[in-house]
């Protein structure tokens, strides 16, 4: 279980995280709501290590992750799959997938066939460059590289973003099958309330870096959930 306690992050003077708590089972997928700049983002790099937190506790199996580097919290099982998606235009697919090696030991160091069974497309592209992939195909590449470090947490921020109906729906799909491994936590931020809504098993809403809802899929009253996402 991933346990999040009451974590204080700043940006310079700026406090963008106050008080936050979390907890992200595995076998289920933990959604994090909220408008544009409530915190979302600066709480995934704050769990993955990217941005340093001011006070409080960031736990994953029972392993305090306060003072680990990234790359040290990747070898943990941590992995993320980054908005925007930064993936190497430049570098073919199979290239792309090889990135995902560095934290794995080296006889572990192969793309596992369940990738292209989740992401089929992706084998008939192992040549061709990144950044010649359509936005939907480049998103199931980030999803794909993340996924070939073996994690055991999987954080996805904002993977529906600039994303066609057809694969937002594989997406979803592929989400779901992973959380019912069993082996896996999800943690997922997401504009897109409908995705977020049918995939949660948990969910928090946050308004100006902190936890103004939370609780359980069953429990969630959606009318109150959707007046923190308009505008």
């Amino acid at each position: 279980m991933l346990s999040v306690e009451g974590i204080d992050l700043y940006y310079g003077a700026s406090h963008a995280l106050r008080r936050v708590s979390l907890t992200a089972r595995k076998g289920e997928v933990t959604c994090i709501l909220g408008r544009n700049g409530v915190g979302k983002t600066s709480l995934l790099r704050a769990v993955c290590g990217l941005q340093p937190i001011r006070a409080g506790r960031i736990c994953w199996e029972d392993r305090l992750l306060n003072e680990l580097p990234p790359h040290e919290r990747a070898r943990t099982g941590v992995a993320l799959v980054p908005q925007g998606r930064e993936i190497f235009p430049r570098l073919t697919v199979l290239e792309n997938l090889a990135t995902g090696f560095a934290p794995l030991a080296r006889k572990e160091r192969k793309v596992p066939d369940e990738i292209f069974g989740l992401f089929p497309v992706l084998k008939e592209m192992l040549q061709r460059r990144g950044g010649d992939l359509s936005g939907g195909q480049q998103q199931q590449l980030a999803i794909a590289r993340a996924l070939v470090t073996r994690p055991r947490l999987l954080i996805l921020d904002e993977p529906t973003e600039g994303i066609q109906p057809s694969i937002i729906k594989q997406i979803e799909r592929i989400i779901r099958a992973l959380a019912q491994r069993g082996d896996m936590a999800i943690l997922l931020v997401e504009q897109y309330f409908e995705f977020a809504r049918d995939l949660a098993a948990s969910y928090l809403v946050l308004q100006r870096g902190e936890v103004v809802l939370s609780g359980r899929r069953e429990e969630m009253d959606e009318a109150t959930v959707r007046s923190y996402l308009t505008v």
